[in-house]
């Protein structure tokens, strides 16, 4: 081992390069700790962007509750947005528990700030030993992973449907990555073995964010179903069948329908073209009525009952059969098997003994030829149900069809009715329009006007602003401002299709990202 310098000029710079060397390790200390406090602010300012944008949520949800057009559905999903309000503010304010037992931890204390005139905390950012007291030794560590697990589990059963939608990519996820040594380690040892207290709190502000977003993403989708509930069914537990499904005028149809085999246990609840039907010695429903009317027709049956868990389980069918036309005379529509009102809806009429000796009258509607042999155009202007009655060779058939409203469209940009969308690609739009799903008839709804709202990322408020017609230029201002966080949420959506009545419609929601 070399010996110790003997020149005092010699000892002098040993010492100058230890000081050095502490003074350069102390300056590195603080540049982290300081990217960790800017860090966690970030997140804080967002968990608050995020917090308005969900309110902004709320107070739709509860003038939807007060709408009549929307009150049925926001009664179904208005609760379950508000379960999942409960369960997030619940974990939040525990994990606000634990910040504070860190801080005191690391020597918590108050001090005066001479440029803020005010107190502020102050504890030992560096700390390295409070995190791991708290949540190693005491246990917090295991306690917030269980939490973490429970709070994803609760939000997830709060509907099937959600369960279904967001199992995959819940934001809350309590798996550590693996170590630089590609080992998997536990919870605690991952985020808060010998951590700097600011790191320990950064973190648990990372686990708040997620929260916050999973709150968003749940109470959104909650909102988006006021406007497209959907009803998934699943057959497999329910049986219906019918004696015959092509008949003559006259001949009769047997329904059947059941549960399984035909158990009574499973308390079932049928109803049959919409009469509830009673029950033979099996368990059965047995449903009889009359053809008449030729073409295709259905009939709607609900099997409600008890599944072996206790749950109770609703399936829906249509029993379709087609009754057969004497003389060959027929009435085809030539898009649905319903008439609309307020549009032309073409049909085709056949005559098996020829054109001089049909004769054919409508009742309920008109009807009026459209250029072609057998080519008609049916107007309805109300009602439930509308019949053509067609005298072929002196033997009359009549053909009954339902009557149904024209369907509201729904408002989309771009591609999207609503949900997640690329910041980008939402800011670039210029126009939103009224899509009819699925509609066969040229029909075509415009954008009157709609009430915009911003919340989230860039709006530390909820700016408010409004659209004439269906282009967004009025609103370009707030669009420019859009970054990923941002929630956009139309209500109050106005729209009228081509000499109707102007009527309002549910508005969707976008979460930039």
């Amino acid at each position: 081992m070399a010996g110790l310098p003997k020149d005092p000029r010699q000892k002098m710079i040993n010492v100058m390069y230890l000081v050095l060397t502490a003074i350069l390790a102390l300056n590195v200390s603080n540049e982290v700790i300081n990217a960790f406090r800017v860090v966690d602010k970030s997140l804080i300012t967002s968990n608050e962007n995020i917090t308005s944008s969900n309110e902004t949520l709320y107070k739709s949800l509860e003038a939807k509750l007060a709408d009549p057009q929307s009150a049925e559905k926001a009664k179904i999903w208005e609760p379950k947005a508000m379960q999942a309000k409960k369960y997030s503010d619940d974990m939040t304010a525990y994990i606000d528990g634990l910040k504070l037992d860190l801080k005191k931890a690391a020597d918590l204390r108050m001090r005066w700030d001479s440029e803020k005139k005010d107190s502020v905390e102050d504890y030992r950012f560096d700390n390295l030993d409070a995190s791991t007291r708290l949540f190693e030794t005491k246990g917090k560590g295991e306690e917030l992973r269980k939490k973490l697990d429970e709070y994803k589990q609760n939000m997830l059963n709060i509907d099937p449907t959600i369960k279904a939608q967001f199992e995959k990519s819940f934001p809350v996820n309590t798996v550590p990555p693996l170590s630089l040594e590609g080992k998997q380690k536990d919870f605690t040892q991952s985020f808060f073995h010998m951590t700097p207290t600011v790191a320990a709190l950064t973190m648990l502000s990372k686990f708040q964010n997620n929260i916050k977003n999973a709150e968003s993403e749940v109470v959104t989708y909650c909102h988006s179903q006021i406007g497209a509930v959907k009803v998934i069914y699943d057959q497999f537990a329910a049986l219906v069948g019918q004696s015959s499904n092509y008949v003559m005028p006259g001949q009769q149809i047997q329904i059947t329908a059941g549960v399984g085999a035909y158990s009574k246990a499973a308390q079932p609840q049928i109803s049959i073209n919409g009469a509830t039907s009673s029950l033979d010695a099996d368990g059965r429903a047995n449903y009889t009525l009359t053809a008449s009317g030729a073409g295709d027709h259905s009939v709607p049956v609900v099997v409600k009952y008890v599944k072996p868990d206790g749950t109770t389980e609703s399936k829906s069918f249509d029993v379709k059969y087609t009754v057969g036309t004497p003389g060959g005379a027929a009435v085809m529509l030539d898009k649905m098997n319903v008439f609309y009102v307020g549009v032309d809806n073409p049909i085709t009429i056949s005559s098996g003994t020829g054109w001089d000796k049909t004769k054919v009258s409508m009742a309920g509607g008109t009807l009026s030829p459209a250029g072609g042999p057998g080519k008609f155009k049916v107007r309805v202007s109300g009602g439930n149900t509308a019949s053509i009655t067609v005298s072929s060779d002196g033997k009359p058939s009549t053909y009954s069809f339902r009557v149904k409203q024209i369907p509201d469209p729904i408002l989309m940009v771009g591609n999207s009715k609503g949900g997640r969308i690329q910041s980008v690609m939402f800011k670039n739009q210029n126009f939103a329009r009224a899509e009819l799903e699925g509609f066969d008839f040229d029909y075509h709804y415009s954008i009157v006007g709609a009430t915009v709202y911003f919340s989230g990322a860039n709006f530390p408020t909820t700016q408010q602003a409004s659209i004439s017609g269906g282009s967004l230029a009025g609103i370009q201002a707030q669009l420019s401002k859009c970054i990923p966080g941002t929630s956009v949420t139309f209500d109050n959506v106005r729209v009228q299709g081509p000499g109707g009545p102007i009527k309002s419609i549910p508005g969707p929601g976008f979460i930039l990202f």
